[in-house]
């Protein structure tokens, strides 16, 4: 089984960018290819790696199950279902993207993830590294995308507030007895002055009343990021000085070194 790194964080803490990120590190590192699954309802991921999402899961699940007069004579329902989760998975050169997206009907989506889980699990075998950029919050822990995370990178902003859903996330993770072999924290959108930031940082945990979670990196603000989302760049236009990228490269780094994966 290949590791599986998931990246979770409240909304706008940066998460997909940093999964965007690292799935573009692993590429230069030649550990691919990579399953790269978005199991935000929202569909961010593949556009940060340069990918028009055609299909989604929840859409393809939506359309097999909501009507059943659509199996061909001659074709079970299994192998339509298998046709179907083909479909879904957007090929590039070194990775592959899944999207969970949503279903067309009102709802939870129980279902969709479920059927996300299942079809993660079977297509594992394939990959090197599987990356997941969750759902923000802490709902998506609770539904296990994946049974297994090798390594968690709980994403917390700059300020006191993000710190503190990281350690929600970090103790959810706990309550709910996930297997989590690893967990490392991840400051994104930090001052990109260093001494600034060097700073503020120890104030900003102290006031959040500390977090026991290792420090995996401090990722600074970008303007090159910006920059790329204005004009619809993916981060495989980023230059390699971009401090983003160097960043997510020294966190790769730790991370493998984790692992032992590639």
């Amino acid at each position: 089984m290949p590791p599986v790194f998931a990246v979770a964080g409240k909304g706008g803490s940066g998460k997909t960018t940093l999964s965007a990120l690292l799935v573009r590190a692993l590429l230069e590192h030649e550990c691919k290819p990579v399953l790269a699954v978005d199991a935000d309802p929202n569909t961010n991921l593949g556009e940060s790696l340069g990918v028009e999402v055609g299909t989604t899961l929840g859409s393809a699940v939506e359309e097999f199950f909501g009507d059943r007069t659509k199996v061909p004579p001659g074709m079970t329902k299994e192998a339509l279902l298998e046709m179907r989760f083909a479909s879904v998975i957007d090929e590039r050169r070194g990775f592959d993207v899944l999207s969970m997206g949503r279903g067309e009907g009102p709802g939870c989506y129980c279902s969709v993830n479920n059927t996300l889980r299942m079809l993660v699990e079977r297509l594992t075998g394939s990959y090197r590294v599987v990356m997941i950029d969750n759902e923000a919050g802490l709902e998506h822990l609770s539904r296990r995308t994946a049974r297994k995370i090798d390594v968690l990178l709980v994403v917390s902003d700059f300020a006191v507030r993000g710190i503190r859903a990281a350690k929600g996330i970090s103790a959810l993770v706990d309550e709910l007895g996930l297997d989590v072999k690893e967990r490392l924290l991840v400051i994104s959108r930090a001052p990109a002055d260093a001494a600034r930031r060097d700073e503020a940082l120890p104030k900003i945990l102290e006031a959040a009343g500390g977090i026991d979670l290792e420090l995996g990196a401090v990722v600074p603000e970008d303007e090159a990021i910006l920059r790329a989302d204005l004009e619809h760049e993916s981060v495989f236009d980023l230059g390699a000085e971009s401090p983003a990228v160097v960043a997510v490269e020294a966190l790769l780094n730790k991370v493998l070194e984790k692992t032992g994966a590639c």
